[in-house]
């Protein structure tokens, strides 16, 4: 991100601050989400970022506190954004695929520190474990590197262990049980012959069908000239990294099953959210699907999603004060220029707000 744009986002943020900071000051040990504070932060950054049309809630103790869409799902015909309107998460789709695999090592199917090949999977180093793959960590130096493409290997080991092609296993492990009635496991789904009739109930088609057409019109936003236009959208198809259709409100029933531990077993999410160590020591920035930092000696879990000219999505959760904050949006303006492959949540401007009021 350029000098100027730094310097943009940080007076944005400092003005908002400012306009709520008395508002803040009396806020509760409790901390209530107060929606015209935190909302007239998000929307000045969707502004600045030019995002066209965003969804946004925030979890407290497992409700629901603020849920909002701001701007526009389609420009042209002016359809606003709603917490219903599903979206492209991109890179998100990580994080439900590695409560999968994880599942699958809590019930003995798949072990973490085999590898890959074993289960179906496939990398340039054929020794890494799939540990490794999920944490990022697969290069043949064992070192942190964030690689999507890498990551879409686990596709293999789900399908080893719930014996069904990917999509039905997604389904079936966390969309039908979870009920995340607007979420549809691939773009294509409905595309003549890219699902056998066979796999789903004719009754998936129709449904997925009027969700699809619902989907936040994807958008390329040229910041150079302020100009904004549409695009084709991601690519077709779902793997364990990318390719999940989604709505705040699903990603939000999800959020909430891992927190109540729904999905799994408290020894397995701590140890997903604990960083390996490098060969120095030091913490890598990523557990297991998900990036975990301290910001301010408080544990920060996150995740993002982004589809290049078309989507983005960061899902920030600080559990040691029981919240999470869930943004979609239909560009990439949550995810670009902002270098969070890195694993540094900071550098998120949308993140920063909900960092600086909590901690």
């Amino acid at each position: 991100m350029s000098a100027f744009r730094r310097a943009g986002f940080g007076l944005i943020l400092a003005a908002a601050f400012t306009v709520a900071a008395g508002a803040w000051q009396q806020r509760s040990a409790a901390l209530d989400f107060g929606a015209t504070a935190f909302e007239s932060y998000i929307e000045l950054l969707r502004q600045q970022a030019q995002i066209p049309g965003l969804s946004g809630l925030l979890i407290q103790d497992g409700n629901v506190v603020w849920e909002r869409g701001l701007g526009y799902a389609n420009l042209e015909a002016r359809i606003p954004a709603r917490p219903d309107t599903p979206y492209a998460i991109g890179d998100l789709t990580e994080a439900l695929s590695a409560v999968v695999v994880l599942r699958c090592a809590e019930e003995r199917r798949l072990a973490l520190d085999r590898e890959i090949t074993n289960y179906g999977g496939a990398v340039p180093n054929d020794r890494a474990s799939i540990r490794q793959v999920l944490s990022h960590t697969s290069s043949p130096t064992g070192t942190f590197r964030f690689e999507p493409a890498r990551y879409a290997q686990l596709t293999g080991p789900v399908e080893f262990c719930t014996r069904q092609p990917f999509r039905k296993a997604i389904t079936a492990q966390l969309l039908d049980r979870l009920g995340m009635v607007g979420s549809v496991p691939g773009q294509d789904f409905t595309s003549p012959g890219t699902v056998a009739r066979d796999l789903f109930d004719e009754s998936y088609f129709a449904h997925y069908r009027r969700v699809l057409e619902n989907l936040a019109v994807a958008y390329r936003v040229d910041k150079r000239i302020s100009h904004t236009s549409r695009t084709e959208g991601p690519p077709a198809g779902i793997n364990a990294a990318t390719g999940l259709i989604s709505t705040i409100r699903d990603l939000a029933e999800f959020d909430r099953a891992l927190d109540r531990g729904l999905l799994l077993r408290d020894d397995m999410l701590a140890a997903a959210w604990t960083p390996p160590s490098n060969a120095s020591g030091a913490p890598q920035p990523m557990g297991l699907g998900w990036f975990v930092q301290s910001y301010r000696g408080t544990q920060v879990v996150w995740q993002y999603g982004q589809v290049a000219n078309a989507y983005s999505g960061m899902i920030v959760k600080i559990p040691a004060r029981r919240v999470t904050m869930i943004l979609l949006a239909n560009s990439d303006g949550l995810a670009n220029s902002f270098q969070l492959e890195a694993g540094d949540v900071t550098r998120s401007p949308f993140a920063s707000v909900l960092l600086r009021m909590l901690l």
